[in-house]
Parts: C-alpha cells; sequence; structure tokens
C-alpha cells in the first residue's frame, strides 16, 4: 500500500517546511493579533470596572449629600415656620393689647363724655329752671 521510498522524508520536509512559513506568515501574526486583542478587551473590561465602581461611590456619595441636604432644608423649613408663628403670635398678642387699650381709652372718652353731657344738661336744666321760676315769679323772687 504505502512506498517507503525517497518521497516520504521529502514530502515530510515539505510539511515541516510549510508547517513553519505557515507559523513565521499566518499563525504568529494571527496569535499576536489575538493576544493584542485579548489584551485591549482585558484592559477596557478593567477600566470600564473601575469606572462603574467610582461611579457607584460617586452616586452614594451624592445621594448621601442630597440626603443631607434634603434634611437640612426640612430643618429650615421647620424652623422658619416655628418662627412664623411665634412672630404671629406676638403680633396677635400685640394687636389685642392695643384694641384692649383702644376700648378701654373709647370707654373712657365716653364716659368723660357722658359726664360732660351730663354737666352740660345739668347746667341746661338749672337755667331753664331759673327762667322758669323767672317768668312764672319774676325776677326779683326767683333769686
Amino acid at each position: 500500500m504505502f512506498d517507503f521510498d525517497a518521497t516520504l522524508p521529502l514530502m515530510a520536509v515539505q510539511f515541516l517546511l510549510l508547517a513553519a512559513l505557515l507559523n513565521v506568515i499566518f499563525y504568529k501574526p494571527l496569535t499576536k493579533a489575538l493576544d493584542d486583542r485579548d489584551n485591549y478587551i482585558r484592559t477596557n473590561n478593567l477600566e470600564a470596572r473601575e469606572r462603574l465602581a467610582k461611579a457607584e461611590r460617586l452616586t452614594k456619595e451624592y445621594e448621601q449629600q442630597l440626603a443631607e441636604a434634603r434634611r437640612q432644608s426640612q430643618a429650615t423649613v421647620a424652623a422658619a415656620q416655628a418662627e412664623a408663628q411665634k412672630t404671629t403670635a406676638q403680633k396677635i398678642a400685640e394687636a389685642q393689647k392695643e384694641a384692649q387699650a383702644q376700648r378701654e381709652q373709647a370707654a373712657l372718652e365716653i364716659e368723660q363724655q357722658k359726664q360732660e353731657a351730663l354737666r352740660s344738661l345739668d347746667q341746661q336744666v338749672d337755667a331753664l329752671s331759673r327762667q322758669i321760676l323767672e317768668k312764672l315769679l319774676g325776677p326779683v323772687l326767683a333769686k
């Protein structure tokens, strides 16, 4: 079946030369390209993980800052509301005191006017009484 003459070693040498030639021309550059691509992918993957971890850290930090800012703003709003209520209560109390003082002043003025009106009426009654007496009894007897 097989003939082992001089062609067999020649075929083996040709095969080895072809394998060496393919290795130098095709396999080494292809292997180098695959290795370079693998390194590039590995490097990019590592960088992407680092960036993702950094982005997650920053996100957590910003969320914490946002939560703190919200707490501070709520505290500020609550303090402002308390201050507004306090100020409103003070102003209402002042207005009530002022209204009470005005009522008391008005009551005093009304009382004074009433007393003046009564004195005036008394004087007018006295004057009218004298006039009536003078007309009835005469000017000499009325005194």
